[in-house]
This record gives structure tokens, sequence and C-alpha cells, in this order.
């Protein structure tokens, strides 16, 4: 653990640095089996939620802006290395880093289970910062789980867990190799399954949304693929202004999303 007097890291070229550097990248992340958190707000949220985090990089600017942060740091056994500005810069993947990166196991911290009052089946969602707003939307209408194909984008991509804002580590998600099967066990528990479709005649306030309910989320350009499509009880769409064609994906869910929790507060 790093105390006061220790030398602060300034090489870019340290072994250290060389293997976090490493972790931009997809393949580095499943070989090593960690994610880079960055930032401070995904550094409290891991604490506050228990997550174990491995190795920390902080810039000593960054500890004298947050020194509760910091002891709460030191009572943890993550590795603490002071590095320099420069350093920092080099590990993480933003422009301008606010001062601390750390490195934690790449696994979802909470599992989701069947059957939920509201969970969301995502298919083939490739753009990274539209995953990290659906965590983000999903965590705060109280979303219980959340279940994605394998060929969407990599959960532990830096952007998703940025875009999320530390709900990644809030809430329960998983990645499954069969969505269908994930969608099938649902319907079987007494869930039922509801598709946002661009052509659909009932209006997504018309569905009662305070029944057990799994939402599918499809690919940003092809929505959702016949075989999952197929899979729904009910299909519902968002209107639009004429000459609008589609909502971006997060944010077709964040309107769903809302109608949902709307109807469960009048409901309580």
């Amino acid at each position: 653990m790093t105390k006061p007097e220790d030398l602060v890291l300034t090489s870019r070229q340290n072994p250290l640095v060389k293997q976090l550097r490493k972790l931009h990248r997809s393949k580095e992340r499943g070989r090593q089996q960690l994610i880079l958190l960055e930032g401070t707000n995904l550094t409290e949220a891991a604490i506050q939620e228990s997550f174990v985090l491995e190795t920390v990089c902080f810039t000593e600017a960054w500890r004298s802006r947050h020194p509760q942060l910091f002891t709460q740091l030191e009572n943890s056994p993550a590795n603490l290395v002071a590095v320099s500005h420069e350093v920092l810069e080099a590990i993480a993947t933003t422009a301008n880093p606010d001062g601390i990166v750390a490195t934690a196991p790449r696994k979802p911290p909470k599992t989701p289970t069947l059957p939920c009052s509201l969970g969301i089946a995502v298919e083939t969602l490739q753009d990274p910062g539209n995953l990290g707003t659906v965590f983000r939307t999903a965590a705060a209408v109280a979303v219980e789980g959340l279940w994605m194909s394998r060929d969407s984008v990599g959960y532990d991509h830096p952007k998703v867990l940025r875009a999320s804002a530390g709900q990644w580590l809030r809430l329960p998600f998983a990645e499954v190799d069969t969505l269908e099967e994930t969608v099938a066990q649902a319907k079987a528990q007494g869930m039922k399954v509801v598709a946002t479709l661009p052509r659909a005649p009932q209006m997504h306030w018309d569905y009662d949304w305070t029944q057990p309910t799994m939402i599918l989320l499809g690919n940003e350009g092809a929505g959702l693929s016949e075989p999952i499509a197929t899979l729904a009880d009910e299909a519902i769409s968002i209107p639009l202004a004429d000459g609008v064609e589609s909502l971006n994906a997060a944010i077709s869910l964040a309107v769903v999303l809302y109608e949902a929790q709307r109807q469960r507060s009048l409901k309580q």
C-alpha cells in the first residue's frame, strides 16, 4: 500500500503501467480477467457496493481533493499506487481523466434471477454508450435484471462503465449465449414479453405495465431479429412526429421504462 512518503510512479515504461494499458483492449480484459474503473464516481460506487478493487492508481492532486474516499481505499485490500498525471493519462482511456483509475475482477457484480417484476433482454446492441445508458436508466426505475446476448458490445467496455454512471455495479445483469432461452424461461415463469416495434398498433402507454414484464431491446440499426421478436406476447410502439423514423435505442427504452414506472406508482 502506498504511503505519503512513497515515490510517485512516473515512468510509462513501468511493467504495471504496460499491463494496465493493455486493458484498453477487449481481448486483454478477457485474458487478464480485469476491467478498468475510471474516475471518482465509479470508484466510489465500487466501494459503496463492496466491489473488490485490485489496483488503484491515483495522482497526489486527486488524493488531496478526496481525503475521505482515499481513507476508505486505504482500509481496503486494494494495492494503492501513486502515479504522475502523465502516467494516469496513459492508463486511462479518457482524454481528461479526473485523477484515479482502478482495476477490478471482470465479472458481473450481481446476477439477475427469474421471474422478476421488470426485466430487459438486449439483443446485439453494439454502441457502448447506448448499453451504458441502458444500465443507468434501468437502475433509475428499479429494473430487476438485464440479460444481453453475447454478440452485444462487451459489458466490460470502459465506455459502458462510464456511461452507466456507476449503475453497472448495482444492476443485476448477465451475458447469455442464447437469448431465446432466457426469454422462454421468463414466459414459462409467468412474465409477459413485450417488443417495441415501429409499426405496432398498440402505443406504449396502452400496455399494462403493472404485470411482470420482460422488455425486448434490439440492435440500433436492425432492431430485433425475427426469432426474438416472435417470442413477444405483445408489441408496442412509441409515437413519432412525421418524418422521424426512429429513436435512439437507449432513449426508446427510457420512454418505455418511465411509462412503466408511472403506471406502477399509480397502483401503489
